[in-house]
C-alpha cells in the first residue's frame, strides 16, 4: 500500500493562505494605523472570547440545571479563567489601540 505524501494536505490550504497575506501586509504596510486596526481587532476577539465563557456557562446550567457543588466549581472555574483570557486579550489591544495613537501624535 501507497503512502500518501502530507504536502498534499496543504494544497487545498493554499488558496486561504494566499487570499490571507495581503491584509496582513497592509496591516504592516499602514504603520501606527495598521497596529490601531490590528488592536481593535484584538479587543474584538477578547470580547468575544468573554462572551463566549458566559454562554457556555449560562447554556449548562440552563440545559443541565444548576450542578452539584464540585461540578459547579469545577464549570465556575473554567468561565473565569476563559474571562480572563479575554481581558488580558482586552487590556493587550488597548494598549497597542494607544501606542498607536501616541506613535500617531509624535511622528505625524
Amino acid at each position: 500500500m501507497r503512502r500518501q505524501s502530507e504536502t498534499l494536505l496543504l494544497v487545498p490550504l493554499l488558496p486561504i493562505f494566499l487570499l490571507g497575506m495581503f491584509p496582513m501586509f497592509l496591516i504592516a504596510l499602514l504603520g501606527f494605523f495598521g497596529l490601531a486596526l490590528f488592536g481593535v481587532l484584538v479587543v474584538c476577539v477578547g470580547l468575544a472570547s468573554s462572551n463566549e465563557a458566559h454562554d457556555n456557562f449560562n447554556h449548562d446550567v440552563i440545559v443541565h440545571g444548576y450542578p452539584r457543588g464540585s461540578e459547579r466549581a469545577a464549570r465556575t472555574s473554567d468561565m473565569h479563567l476563559a474571562t480572563k483570557l479575554g481581558l488580558r486579550l482586552e487590556a493587550v489591544g488597548a494598549a497597542m489601540v494607544i501606542t498607536a495613537a501616541i506613535g500617531l501624535c509624535y511622528a505625524g
